[in-house]
């Protein structure tokens, strides 16, 4: 498109809140950015004085814009959740926020337990849960929900069905003006009602009546001189209309452009790959060592190009001594394999006596509906020819020689294939790529966020470790009894000396070591 065109096609743009999206010669998605007035905004890109005083990658991104487009919304919240979204869908060379695999924040609530709490999460499941959000405030939305657990009475304790022994070593009620369920301080119709008020008010119904009442109290406490009272409420009301402000979830198939076309993706990678199909079921495996103390690896499955979280898994490496990514890679491949043919096996005898191929007779047991868990179209590790060749040599140890397996290299983004010396580079802008990409970041994720969470057990137990006189025993019998060393601390001499092997010399120790 000239100079001329673009002109006049900007001349076109509204002065809305909107998000704009910059493409290069090819049309492909160069660019993605938000405004809150598009027009001024756009503007910019095509001021000769803009590209003087702009950085080199900021002149390098002008010079590529050979067209543009733009969507608008309602309000600068709708343009960053949309700006994120399409961000993530068309990952855009010159884009470097948002690309990683984190969200905008939800609130979550499942009605259907005995005592619901609110809780935070980027990731919405069919879990029978309610969902809020996103919400892109999220230091507003935690206070906000900080406000409506103390307002309601709600609880913000952890276990599912809190008891009178938790309510011994809390003080919520008191402090938090929880409303203490676990004790019958409220019975349990009048504790769901007031949960639904909570959620009522985070749809934004009854939204006026309730900022009018917060800002009426609010003068009132001005004009009484408690002006910390007043400046409470100022924040309070300053929290929720952030948090409360409507916005769209802007979901696949509304209206929003996306280049996420899984079956058509699906059959362009089976193509490029020579599978002779598309590989409707993937399976991606990622190495987590940040340390040598928590080596782990987890194992993501995409059905039909989508995630498919009831098959994910997690693993603890047990053989490998030290950062080794490539004897990582090996076992966690045997045990992936080596437990599905063991399953099936043992869910079909007649295995046994099967002249067919190990990869033939998976292949046939999933056709009649007869295989515990299906092998996959695709294996793909995470890494060079070092973690292909080692998946590779596992697989012909168990037979299956002809299960496709390929490598996808980080750096370059290069795909390697067994017996091909040279890789497969395909075009940044390709469906079969990013669907790679998107199986590879989320297997990822997984990794690293199982490796967070033994780091974090770890540092909490490691306290029990240092306490004087501490043996593996003890220490197994506190955790089994307590569950937690937050609960240990919690809990009496009494209650440590009851168990086996402790007596109330020793429990007074470990008390005092864990909370000094």
């Amino acid at each position: 498109m000239s100079i001329p065109e673009l002109k006049a096609k900007l001349r076109e743009v509204p002065h809305q809140p909107g998000v704009y999206l910059m493409k290069d010669r090819l049309g492909s998605i160069i660019y993605v950015g938000k405004a809150r007035d598009l027009k001024k905004r756009v503007s910019t890109y095509f001021s000769p004085s803009q590209k003087m005083r702009s950085s080199l990658k900021t002149r390098a991104l002008i010079d590529s814009i050979h067209d543009f487009e733009i969507h608008t919304v309602r309000n600068e919240d709708e343009a960053l959740i949309l700006e994120q979204k399409l961000i993530k869908d068309y990952r855009p060379r010159y884009n470097v926020q948002f690309r990683d695999d984190k969200r905008f924040l939800l609130a979550r609530v499942r009605l259907e337990d005995e005592w619901p709490r609110f809780t935070l999460t980027r990731l919405r499941r069919e879990d029978g849960a309610r969902y809020f959000g996103p919400f892109p405030h999220s230091a507003a939305l935690k206070h906000t929900l900080e406000w409506l657990n103390r307002k309601l009475g709600l609880r913000i304790c952890r276990p599912a069905n809190p008891t009178e022994l938790d309510y011994k070593h809390c003080n919520a009620d008191v402090i938090r003006n929880c409303s203490a369920p676990c004790v019958g301080k409220i019975d349990h119709a009048a504790y769901i009602a007031k949960a639904e008020q909570a959620c009522r008010i985070l749809e934004g119904k009854g939204r006026k009546d309730l900022f009018d009442g917060l800002r009426e109290e609010m003068h009132s406490a001005a004009a009484a001189l408690e002006f910390e009272k007043a400046a409470a409420l100022r924040d309070v009301l300053d929290n929720l209309e952030k948090t409360l402000t409507p916005t769209r979830q802007f979901r696949r198939g509304r209206g929003v452009p996306s280049t996420v076309k899984p079956l058509e993706d699906l059959a362009e990678l089976g193509e490029q790959l020579g599978l002779g199909g598309p590989p409707r079921v993937m399976e991606c495996f990622d190495i987590s060592n940040v340390s040598s103390n928590h080596i782990v690896a987890s194992m993501v499955r995409f059905t039909d190009g989508r995630p498919d979280n009831a098959n994910y898994r997690r693993y603890r490496i047990k053989t490998v001594e030290g950062q080794d990514d490539f004897a990582s890679m090996a076992e966690v491949i045997r045990r992936r394999y080596s437990r599905i043919l063991l399953e099936n096996r043992q869910a079909n005898p007649d295995l046994e006596y099967s002249q067919e191929s190990a990869l033939d007779a998976q292949r046939r047991l999933a056709k009649v509906g007869r295989a515990r868990i299906v092998l996959p179209d695709l294996v793909i590790v995470d890494g060079g020819k070092g973690q292909l060749g080692k998946a590779v040599r596992e697989l012909r140890a168990l037979g299956l020689h002809e299960l496709p397996v390929v490598g996808l290299a980080k750096q370059h983004e290069e795909i390697f294939v067994p017996g091909e010396p040279k890789s497969i580079r395909l075009p940044h802008d390709r469906g079969a790529l990013k669907l790679m990409q998107r199986i590879r970041d989320e297997a990822h994720r997984f990794a690293n966020r199982y490796n967070e969470l033994l780091y974090r057990r770890r540092m909490k137990e490691s306290l029990l470790d240092d306490c004087p006189g501490m043996s593996i025993a003890k220490k197994q019998r506190l955790l089994k009894k307590f569950g937690s060393v937050a609960r240990i601390k919690a809990a009496s001499v009494e209650e440590i000396a009851s168990l086996p092997g402790l007596s109330k010399t020793s429990a007074q120790v470990i008390l005092d070591h864990l909370r000094g």
